[in-house]
């Protein structure tokens, strides 16, 4: 960011430039990403203007873009861990609301087992001008990515246009956090985080993800993705892969990412890359769709499987409830007793195949 003496400097250098400068809250920009900054966070949303001639807003998109890129530099390197990895989440102003997701979801990270420290390294990235307003208020690391024509601050339609889009533009934005050399555990808002998840990742993977259902066997491509949490080393594979992965869309025009995937895990392009790919076990990793059933390994949990935001914050608080009631035993009663959980509850998996079937199913995220 240019310092207010330097910009000073600048503007009386050439009244070419003050006209640039004038311009630059006049071009449209495709997205925007911002930093919680110090002071003010600097929002980057121009129009476009007659005055500026289309050299000088060549030059000023490049500067746009240069300095939306400082930024995002900035927040993951505040929030990374010693080796570059940051955690990162997406969500949109309905998510974010008071007692939505958003408050779940960082309430497990207090009342999990040493998550709580966690959480700052969490970097959480708003769909929308208001769910990035509410992240501020509770949260230090906070970006906002938009995308041009689409509206996320409602709940997305499962597999409408701007769902698509949503989840896309995702993909694109997780490719360039790995180019800039930073590792990420990405969650979805609606997974709880119960203990630290990085003990019981593969050291050998370049890209790990969560399952709905686990086979049992972590190398198996049989096994069925979900895209709402992964871990990805930054490598030249995973870089590599995730523009495929991207590119892929095209292929499959219609379809989300976490279909996508599961159309392109079994590629040769992901041999050939030499890309080493495994699925976390149920067991730690869970969901509605699988539960993890025995509270003493849990790690994450997942209101997968899920119809309805309603549905999904009322099963979350029902988990949130079954930690704190486990968490509350003598360390011989955890262990004495098989503590399970009492979800799915109002989340059930008849309805929601049911709702799937649908044209449009009301989701913020894919499922």
């Amino acid at each position: 960011m240019v310092s207010s003496s330097k910009f000073t400097e600048m503007v009386f250098e050439s009244r070419n430039v003050v006209k640039l400068a004038l311009g630059m809250s006049l071009l449209t920009v495709v997205f925007f990403v911002v930093y919680r900054a110090p002071i003010n966070p600097l929002y980057l949303m121009p129009r476009a203007s007659r005055g500026v001639s289309d050299l000088s807003s060549a030059a000023l998109a490049s500067s746009i873009s240069d300095t939306r890129e400082a930024n995002l530099q900035k927040v993951l390197n505040c929030a990374a861990t010693d080796d570059k990895t940051v955690i990162l989440t997406t969500l949109n102003e309905a998510w974010a609301t008071p007692g939505s997701i958003l408050d779940l979801f960082l309430d497990s990270f207090r009342i999990g087992n040493k998550t709580q420290r966690l959480l700052r390294h969490l970097v959480i990235v708003a769909l929308d001008k208001k769910a990035y307003d509410r992240c501020l208020d509770v949260h230090a690391h906070c970006l906002v990515l938009t995308t041009e024509g689409a509206d996320f601050s409602e709940e997305a339609y499962f597999m409408t246009p701007d769902y698509l889009k949503m989840m896309w533009r995702r993909i694109d934005f997780l490719r360039t956090v790995l180019e800039m050399g930073f590792n990420f555990i990405f969650t979805d808002a609606d997974i709880m985080w119960f203990r630290n998840p990085t003990l019981h990742f593969y050291p050998d993977a370049d890209f790990q993800i969560a399952c709905d259902r686990f086979n049992g066997n972590s190398y198996d491509a049989n096994n069925m993705p979900n895209g709402g949490f992964n871990y990805v080393k930054s490598n030249n594979r995973t870089i590599e892969f995730y523009k495929f992965w991207y590119n892929s869309r095209m292929t499959y025009p219609g379809r989300h990412d976490q279909d996508v995937l599961n159309k392109i895990k079994k590629n040769s392009f992901l041999s050939k890359l030499g890309l080493t790919m495994r699925f976390l076990d149920t067991a730690y990793f869970g969901g509605l769709c699988e539960p993890s059933r025995d509270l003493n390994v849990v790690c994450t949990m997942h209101a997968n499987c899920c119809y309805g935001l309603d549905s999904k914050l009322q099963d979350l608080g029902l988990m949130l409830e079954d930690w704190r009631k486990f968490m509350a035993l003598t360390p011989e009663l955890k262990l004495s007793r098989h503590a399970s959980w009492s979800v799915p509850h109002n989340c059930s998996l008849s309805s929601y195949r049911r709702v799937r079937t649908k044209k449009k199913v009301p989701e913020q995220v894919k499922s």
